[in-house]
């Protein structure tokens, strides 16, 4: 259902309407992560997937759905923590096809205006990702629209995928790939792509451990939703799609501390000047913080999956739930390096 050869297809149907982002091959050491003199010589690959229209790997998917499924009069409906109805907006409006986003009420300020700017109807419902799905179906069952799932629908999954092939083409030397796990969407399509040839780990916070949980069960379970990412990383459990390729090739899953993400968020911008937010930058987490230790010589990358779009945040800033009208509640500002000054989106505004 999910292969190379569907990822290979959708790619080209998607290409016109998605960027190619880079790859770039960093020291470990400019990151003060300590290395042996040989494995030293494996620069870490970073996929900036936070360049990617919409500032997320999500478009990939909107574009897959809404490109090779037919859309009814009634348009496109989408449940989402934030990124996903971004990105399922922004193709809308490039295809010309009426979007309804359902979002909680932890989704950024940032987020929203995006969701309006691009001409969709926003509709708040409730606190967390599970809420906002409940109240989408409510929805859907009356409008006859068509449900775009950010995580647990095929399309989703091989437009996901395509960031697998990329990577493969633009990194072909590397043995492992760590990648951020919420639904599963991402993690589930790259897998498949890779289908064991490398060694894929799973990265998620201790506050929202869905998939560590599905895999000591045996099957997806409702789990914690909670801590810094999320709006990102926190479903309520992983999809039923792509648990399967987990279980077959996620090698295994890492868990990382609220701590450790904002601790990635200022790394990256400190380093690199990349302003990512909490889910984006969990990967890299697992590696700063030691949860994940390549061996001598391995070659290991990671996805950059989101970039820092609420300008009323700092870089490692928690992600506090919002009021019932969409405003911040209030935000705590991690603040063990001096201030980060303010970036201009390096995605799309619609």
């Amino acid at each position: 259902m999910i292969d190379r050869q569907k990822i290979t297809d959708v790619e080209k149907v998607i290409r016109p309407y998605v960027r190619r982002t880079p790859v770039i091959h960093v020291d470990a050491a400019d990151f003060g992560v300590n290395r042996s003199a040989s494995a030293a010589t494996a620069p870490l690959a970073l996929k900036l997937e936070l360049l990617q229209h919409g500032g997320s790997f999500k478009a990939r998917g909107a574009f897959a759905n809404l490109l090779t499924r037919t859309v009814p009069k009634a348009g496109v409906v989408a449940a989402s923590g934030g990124n996903h109805g971004v990105a399922v907006s922004y193709a809308a409006m490039k295809l010309g096809i009426p979007a309804k986003i359902f979002v909680p009420s932890v989704a950024s300020r940032e987020k929203t205006d995006r969701i309006r700017a691009c001409g969709a109807e926003l509709v708040i419902a409730g606190d967390r990702y599970a809420d906002a799905l409940a109240a989408s179906q409510e929805w859907v069952a009356n409008s006859g629209a068509m449900v775009v799932h950010a995580y647990d629908q095929v399309e989703t999954l091989l437009g996901q995928g395509t960031v697998g092939l990329e990577l493969e083409e633009q990194a072909p030397e590397l043995d492992t790939l760590l990648v951020a796990v919420g639904g599963g969407g991402l993690i589930g399509g790259i897998a498949a792509w890779y289908r064991g040839r490398i060694k894929i780990v799973a990265v998620e916070p201790e506050a929202a451990p869905t998939l560590a949980n599905a895999m000591r069960a045996g099957c997806p379970v409702d789990s914690e939703a909670g801590g810094i990412a999320a709006d990102s990383l926190a479903p309520k459990r992983v999809g039923e799609l792509m648990f399967p390729m987990a279980q077959k090739y996620v090698e295994r899953v890492v868990l990382v501390t609220d701590e450790a993400i904002q601790e990635a968020q200022m790394e990256l911008w400190k380093t690199l000047r990349l302003a990512t937010e909490p889910g984006g930058a969990g990967a890299f987490a697992a590696l700063l913080s030691r949860r994940y230790e390549p061996v001598e010589g391995e070659r290991v990358g990671r996805l950059l999956a989101a970039l820092l779009v609420d300008h009323g945040r700092e870089v490692g800033a928690t992600a506090e739930p919002a009021d019932a009208g969409g405003e911040k509640a209030g935000v705590h500002v991690h603040r063990r390096h001096a201030r980060a000054e303010r970036v201009d989106d390096q995605a799309d505004r619609c």
